[in-house]
């Protein structure tokens, strides 16, 4: 079966605004206007790439279209939706937390964004593709029910999920997060239900600020169903790695979802100037051979995943790339141009600190109940 993907131009005119890094700019402060931190460059690139190697053409290019107001409510409170509809409408302002700029017209881009993972995840739920990738814009792990953060307006993972769950017959999703940084709007949306598991791995004390931590692991219910790594800042290959197998993997083997969703943020490479790992392209070849090959053991192959952070503009578009590659089964012949650079990170020993993470990790996994036979579907 075919992979599906999901891209429009739309995504690349998301406004931030003219800043420093994170900061508007602000001359009177001393703030020079430069460009936004979370700018197109990156995804455009990356969309460019795809395209002009041959790979888009072996793909099944989904037009993505709005939510609709029942599938963002699912997931957000209206006063969150109606807010940024509002500031859409006027010369834009933030979501919620000052880190998430609103420009003129992004409430229709971002649920133009949470409308083509929708999209994406019926069509695979529907058996008329395997996996899918959603290129969008602007990001969505931050933002909770009630505001947005870190960049993000609304939750496009949280809202395919109430879809599938909804809509699509699929009772149990598991959420998996390789960001650099805490998926907590996912994690805080998901707290009490049991019926979605939320694995993050994510550099420790990075966005959000004290959050993502081994003992956050859900409440009442939903105890057992958030899972977090939050490794140490300069962990590489070998601790992500390491990570994958020993947590995640058996997380998902435990839990034995219906669908896997994935927050495929590309900021733990070696050069991404919002975090401090040292991923390369391979790192991300390999971590998405061991979730293809869970999903093809647990859920029918069912794997979809969304572009979330990512800001380094010429080594992104490359981690995507050997990440979409496996994802697909296509190679496009493409090497890492940066991979002899990255050799030695690629090499890195996982550390004693690294490892403690992991192993502390792991403990929670016996928190993480399997189905019965009502819970599960075919």
């Amino acid at each position: 079966m075919p992979t599906g993907y999901v891209y429009h131009p739309l995504f690349a005119w998301h406004d931030t605004g003219t800043s420093a890094g994170l900061r508007p700019a602000d001359p009177l402060a001393g703030v020079q206007p430069g460009k936004h931190v979370e700018a197109a460059d990156a995804k455009r690139r990356t969309h460019e790439l795809i395209h002009a190697c041959g790979l888009l053409h072996k793909l099944v290019v989904i037009e993505p279209r709005e939510a609709t107001m029942t599938e963002l409510l699912r997931v957000h409170t209206g006063d969150h939706v109606q807010r940024i509809k509002e500031q859409s409408e006027r010369s834009g302002g933030d979501a919620g937390d000052g880190f998430s700029p609103v420009g003129r017209g992004s409430y229709d881009i971002a649920r133009l964004a949470a409308g083509g993972l929708v999209e994406l995840v019926t069509a695979v739920a529907k058996g008329e593709l395997t996996r899918g990738y959603a290129l969008t814009r602007p990001p969505g792990h931050h933002a909770t029910a009630d505001s947005g953060q870190g960049f993000c307006l609304f939750n496009s993972l949280a809202v395919a999920a109430r879809h599938a769950q909804a809509e699509l017959g699929l009772p149990r999703i598991a959420i998996v997060d390789w960001d650099a940084h805490h998926g907590n709007g996912t994690q805080s949306i998901f707290y009490t239900d049991p019926t979605v598991l939320t694995i993050s791995l994510h550099q420790a004390l990075s966005y959000p600020p004290n959050s993502g931590w081994i003992h956050e692991h859900g409440v009442r219910d939903g105890t057992g169903y958030a899972l977090n790594v939050p490794l140490p800042a300069g962990s590489g290959h070998a601790a992500y790695l390491k990570a994958m197998r020993q947590v995640v993997i058996p997380a998902l083997d435990r839990f034995k979802p219906d669908l896997i969703l994935l927050a495929a943020g590309f900021d733990a490479n070696a050069w991404d100037p919002m975090a401090r790992q040292v991923l390369t392209a391979d790192s991300y070849r390999t971590m998405t051979r061991l979730l293809v090959d869970a999903a093809d053991r647990l859920c029918h192959g069912r794997l979809v995943a969304t572009h979330e952070g990512g800001y380094n503009p010429w080594y992104v578009p490359f981690c995507v790339l050997a990440f979409l590659e496996e994802l697909s089964g296509h190679t496009t012949g493409i090497p890492d141009p940066y991979a002899d650079v990255a050799a030695e990170y690629a090499a890195e020993p996982l550390l004693h600190h690294q490892d403690d993470v992991i192993q502390e990790a792991t403990e929670f996994l016996k928190l993480i109940r399997p189905p019965t036979t009502a819970t599960t579907s075919n």
